[in-house]
């Protein structure tokens, strides 16, 4: 199934699909491995620093022999693309799908960079996400466009025809100094308004249990996951090699890429709402 068919079905079902960040073959494995157990679809995701760190076609082929591999259904997409030379490099190296950020631009601009990567992806079958609203990343006040609103977010699905919207309703990047409030009924607003794209939760580390399975019962989907993700295979490293003087890496690194299937299956179970 596509990834656009997907998301709907899932949307349909009030259930998530949740979309993964890898960095290596230690938080791949780790990822898939979970989802292996669980029987769950899943997002592997890549931003410009993994691309730039493993290599774009190394990075690709790892997670496409991944899926192969733990024999999961699965799909290979951008995360939080900065422009549209990347986004194009992306679906020539066969991404499933694709993000184009222009959240930080004014509307009428984040309208234009968004269409010419959803007209760039049509030849490709690829899927396209794009960003309203204002999700805080690392070192950023929360507060610099506000949320996404329902009107915004109505006129900026039909003008750009993109696939799926990643919403601002409370959400940051990183982890919280406090814990995190979703604007549930804001939420519920911009899913009556629009009903021609799926609806995405950037930020979704460190966001209680009960507000995420909240979320998706209200029309969110796909469920970013990545700086749980990092924290916990870095943690789970730093004190293992505390406490031994392994020098083989082999025998060190299995113990924190478990440590990431257990956090994802747990995550798992949230969105598919078990």
């Amino acid at each position: 199934m596509n990834l656009k068919n997907k998301l709907k079905l899932l949307t349909e079902e009030k259930r998530g699909l949740l979309a993964t960040n890898f960095y290596n073959l230690e938080t791949l494995h780790g990822v898939l491995g979970a989802a292996q157990q669980t029987g769950d679809s899943i997002i592997l995701q890549l931003t410009q620093s993994s691309i730039d760190y493993m290599g774009l076609n190394t990075a690709v082929a790892m997670g496409r022999e991944g899926l192969k591999q733990f024999g999961v259904e699965g799909w290979i997409h951008l995360d939080h693309g900065g422009s549209v030379d990347l986004a194009q490099s992306c679906l020539d190296a066969g991404f499933d799908s694709v993000m184009i950020d222009g959240s930080e631009l004014p509307f009428s601009e984040n309208v234009k960079l968004t269409q010419e990567v959803v007209k760039r992806a049509k030849s490709y079958g690829a899927h396209v996400e794009a960003e309203l609203g204002f999700v805080a990343k690392l070192g950023q006040s929360h507060a610099h466009n506000g949320f996404t609103q329902p009107h915004e977010a109505k006129q900026f699905v039909e003008e750009t025809g993109v696939d799926a919207l990643a919403i601002s309703i409370g959400t940051a990047h990183g982890f919280y100094k406090e814990e995190p409030k979703l604007q549930i009924d804001l939420l519920k607003s911009i899913v009556a308004e629009v009903t021609e794209a799926t609806f995405v939760l950037h930020g979704s580390s460190g966001v209680p249990e009960s507000q995420l399975r909240t979320a998706i019962q209200n029309g969110i989907c796909k469920v970013n996951l990545a700086t749980e993700i990092k924290n916990i295979f870095m943690k789970t490293l730093q004190d293992i090699l505390t406490q031994n003087e392994e020098i083989d890496l082999r025998k060190v690194f299995p113990k924190a890429t478990n440590a990431v299937t257990e956090l994802v299956k747990g995550k798992l179970n949230i969105v598919n709402n078990r």
